[in-house]
């Protein structure tokens, strides 16, 4: 009897990781799915026409033209001690360093430096342009 009651509580206890990572794994499609039906960060519309989001810098223009998410990259690449890398970018925005939104903080500085925002380093580092 205690032996069928031990294979109990073990099922019992597999059922329930298996739940864990189900619940895990559809709230991973979910934000996916969500992720994939915004629109394109890199250009809006307005009256019919494409436009930029992230505008080019000009002289005299101050970073809150920016969509509030890149405010605070500028943020955080300012307040660096020098250059950075997406790493730390990603990290003092408390983001997750996995590959996928490492690649995805890429782009988005890639997108600030070919706007004149910031200034990409031969090696691969960000800093801002001033």
């Amino acid at each position: 009897m205690s032996q069928q009651l031990q294979e109990v509580r073990d099922e019992l206890e597999e059922l329930t990781v298996a739940e864990r990572v189900a619940r895990r794994l559809a709230e991973q499609l979910h934000a996916e799915t969500e992720r994939e039906a915004t629109p394109s960060r890199g250009t809006g519309q307005v009256a019919g026409r494409a436009v930029l989001l992230e505008p080019q810098r000009e002289r005299g223009a101050d970073e809150s033209v920016l969509p509030a998410d890149y405010q605070r990259i500028m943020k955080v690449v300012r307040q660096a001690d020098g250059p950075v890398m997406v790493k730390q970018v990603c990290d003092g925005l408390g983001i997750s360093t996995e590959r996928a939104r490492a690649e995805a903080m890429r782009s988005q500085l890639n997108r600030l430096a070919e706007r004149g925002w910031l200034r990409m380093l031969a090696d691969g580092k960000f800093t801002t342009t001033l």
